[in-house]
């Protein structure tokens, strides 16, 4: 079995604020997690937090693609998941439609850690977080 996630949030902000708090390692360790990323096609780099029960705190990525300013691309591995995760920018009115699809959640511990993601990205990370890093609104997130 198989499960993806996707989420949509729109921000009252450009296309270029996003996409800078999605691409610039400060920004992605204010509102996501420490990191050692950057914006490079094949770069590995690992995503930093408190360890948990059943996790170490560390994701492994690496860099799949990257389209400047549109959509960036990358492998997310800790644990049980060996899924990917790619950032989608459109531009809508003012502000920006912000896509994200983590993709590739295969057997019962990484369905049960996509569960566990889901509400992580959508309500704290897309809907609390990123918004306030951008000094935006966010509304309809889904």
């Amino acid at each position: 079995m198989k499960r993806d996630l996707r989420f949509e949030a729109f921000y009252d902000v450009p296309p270029a604020a996003v996409w800078r708090s999605l691409t610039d390692s400060k920004e992605l360790a204010a509102w996501l997690m420490e990191n050692d990323f950057a914006p490079e096609v094949g770069r590995t780099f690992r995503f930093r937090d408190k360890p948990q029960p059943g996790w170490d705190g560390v994701v492994n990525c690496r860099v799949l693609a990257i389209d400047h300013g549109k959509r960036i691309s990358y492998t997310w591995q800790s644990d049980a998941l060996d899924t990917v995760v790619t950032w989608t920018l459109e531009p809508h009115g003012d502000g920006t439609r912000l896509i994200l699809e983590h993709t590739g959640f295969r057997g019962l511990k990484a369905r049960i850690a996509g569960m566990m993601l889901s509400k992580g990205w959508r309500s704290t990370l897309l809907g609390k977080k990123l918004p306030a890093l951008l000094g935006a609104r966010a509304f309809r997130v889904r």
